[in-house]
C-alpha cells in the first residue's frame, strides 16, 4: 500500500489526478494539502510514501523537497507544461525532484507514484559515506542520523552544556555524531569541550560550500574529539556572522547527517533581522533560523527559576509560529528544590504554551559543571552523577535507536 500526500495548489489537473490515483490498486491518498506549510507538516506524521506535488506551488524549494526526503516521502511532480521541456526539467533538477508527469500525461501519474523507488536522484541514506574524523575504515555506515537543532531564549539557560553533553553520551555509545556550533552571537562549544579552535569549522564550511567542494572535503572542517565525536566549531567573533549564508548551514547539515546524527548549537534569537523583507542580505539570526527549519527535532532549554521560566513560556509561542510540525521536546535545566515549584507544576505551565514532545527535567550541578569546564570534558568523563542520568535519559528519549539493552540477570526484571 502506497500512501500518498496531494498538493495541487490550485492547478486544474487536480480533480483529474485524484480520480486517477485513488481508482489505482495499491495507492490511498492520505490528505489533499492547502499548501506547502501544510504538505511539511503531513509528512511529519510518518505515513506517507508519496508526495504528489504542484511544480509551480508557492513555495515549493529545494530545502522543502529535503524535508520531504528527510522523512522518507519521495517526491513527484506534476507539471501544466510538457514534462520534457527544458525549462521544466531544469527547474525540476533545482528542486531536486526527477519524477516529472505533464498535464497531458496524467494517465501516467499512478505509474510514477508506484515506481518512483526506481528513479535515479533518490538516494537511500545507506548509500552515503561515512566520514567521520577519527572514524576509521572499519566505521560502521549510519542509516538513520538526524538533526537535533538545541535552542533556548536569552539568558543562558544551558544551550550549550546541553548540546555538547548530549552529543558526547551518543558518542560514548559509539554512535557517529556531528556537533555544529552555529550561535552567531559567540558559541562556546569549543572551550566547553576543550577544542583549539585556531581555524573555524563553520567559516571553513561556508567557504567550501561557497566554491561546491563541502561533501568531499567535510572531513576537514571537523575536529575529532574522541573516536566516535566530530566537532564543527564556532565563529572565533561574533561579527563574522556576516561571513556564513543560510544556504550555506543547510549544505552543512545536510553533509553532516549524512555522515551521523546531529547536535546543532544555535543563537537565542528568533527575530528577522531588519532589512530581509527588502532584499538585503540575510541578518545575524538567519543563521539560528536555517538550522531550525532544517531540524527533524528540537530541543528548547530553559532555565528553572522565574525569569528563566517566563523567557521560556515567551520562546515555545515564537517557537509555535515558526515551526511546522517538527517535534519539539522542553528540557528544564537546572531544577532544585529552593525554587518551590514541582516538576508537575512547571509541566502544567510548560505545556500550555505548545505542544512538547517530551518534557525533560536536568538537576542542577555546579559543582560538577565548574569542574567539566575548567578541565574541557564532558560531564560522564567525569564520573557518575544525577545530572549524567538524567543527560543520558535525555539521549535515550530523543535517540531512542541507540539505547543499548540492560544485561539480564537472574532474578532480576526491568522496572517499566
Amino acid at each position: 500500500m502506497i500512501c500518498v500526500l496531494l498538493l495541487a495548489a490550485g492547478e486544474p489537473w487536480e480533480s483529474p489526478a485524484l480520480a486517477d490515483l485513488e481508482a489505482h490498486p495499491g495507492v490511498v491518498v492520505l490528505k489533499r494539502c492547502v499548501d506547502v506549510d501544510d504538505l511539511l507538516a503531513a509528512v511529519t506524521s510518518g505515513q506517507a510514501d508519496v508526495a504528489v506535488v504542484s511544480l509551480d506551488a508557492p513555495g515549493l524549494d529545494a530545502a522543502s523537497v529535503s524535508h520531504l526526503r528527510r522523512h522518507a516521502v519521495r517526491p513527484v511532480a506534476v507539471t501544466s507544461a510538457r514534462s520534457d521541456d527544458l525549462d521544466v526539467r531544469e527547474h525540476a533538477h533545482r528542486l531536486g525532484i526527477a519524477a516529472v508527469v505533464g498535464a497531458g500525461e496524467l494517465s501516467s501519474l499512478p505509474g510514477a507514484v508506484t515506481t518512483v523507488d526506481d528513479v535515479a536522484d533518490t538516494r537511500s541514506r545507506d548509500e552515503q559515506p561515512l566520514d567521520l574524523p577519527g572514524g576509521g575504515d572499519d566505521a560502521d555506515p549510519v542509516h538513520d542520523g538526524r538533526v537535533v537543532v538545541v535552542w533556548g531564549p536569552g539568558g543562558a539557560p544551558g544551550r550549550t552544556t546541553v548540546a555538547t553533553n548530549l552529543a558526547w553520551e551518543l558518542a560514548r555509545r559509539e554512535h557517529p555524531v556531528v556537533l555544529a556550533d552555529l550561535d552567531p552571537y559567540g558559541g562556546a562549544v569549543a572551550q566547553q569541550l576543550g577544542v583549539l579552535d585556531e581555524v573555524s569549522g563553520l567559516l571553513s564550511a561556508a567557504r567550501l560550500a561557497a566554491a561546491g567542494q563541502l561533501d568531499e572535503r567535510f572531513a576537514s572542517v571537523c575536529r575529532g574529539v574522541g573516536e566516535h565525536l566530530a566537532v564543527v566549531t564556532g565563529l572565533p567573533r561574533p561579527d563574522r556572522w556576516r561571513e556564513v549564508r543560510p544556504a550555506q548551514v543547510d549544505q552543512l547539515l545536510e553533509a553532516a547527517r549524512a555522515r551521523g546524527h546531529v547536535l546543532v548549537d544555535t543563537g537565542f534569537s528568533l527575530e528577522d533581522d531588519p532589512g530581509t523583507d527588502f532584499g538585503a542580505r540575510p541578518g545575524r539570526n538567519a543563521l539560528t533560523l536555517a538550522a531550525i527549519e532544517q531540524a527533524d527535532e528540537l530541543l528548547v532549554v530553559g532555565s528553572a527559576d522565574p525569569v528563566g521560566l517566563a523567557r521560556l513560556a515567551r520562546g515555545l509561542v515564537d517557537l509555535r509560529e515558526r515551526t511546522t510540525g517538527v517535534p519539539v521536546r522542553v528540557v528544564v535545566n537546572r531544577m532544585r528544590s529552593s525554587i518551590g515549584w514541582s516538576e508537575k507544576e512547571i509541566a502544567g505551565m510548560v505545556e500550555g504554551f505548545n505542544r512538547v514532545a517530551g518534557l525533560h527535567f536536568l538537576p542542577e550541578d555546579r559543582a560538577g559543571l565548574d569542574r567539566a569546564l575548567v578541565s574541557g570534558r564532558a560531564l560522564a568523563d567525569l564520573g557518575d552523577s544525577s545530572l549524567v542520568q538524567s543527560l543520558s535519559a535525555l539521549a535515550d528519549a530523543v535517540f531512542p535507536a541507540s539505547v543499548r539493552p540492560a544485561p539480564q540477570r537472574a532474578g532480576w526484571r526491568r522496572r517499566t
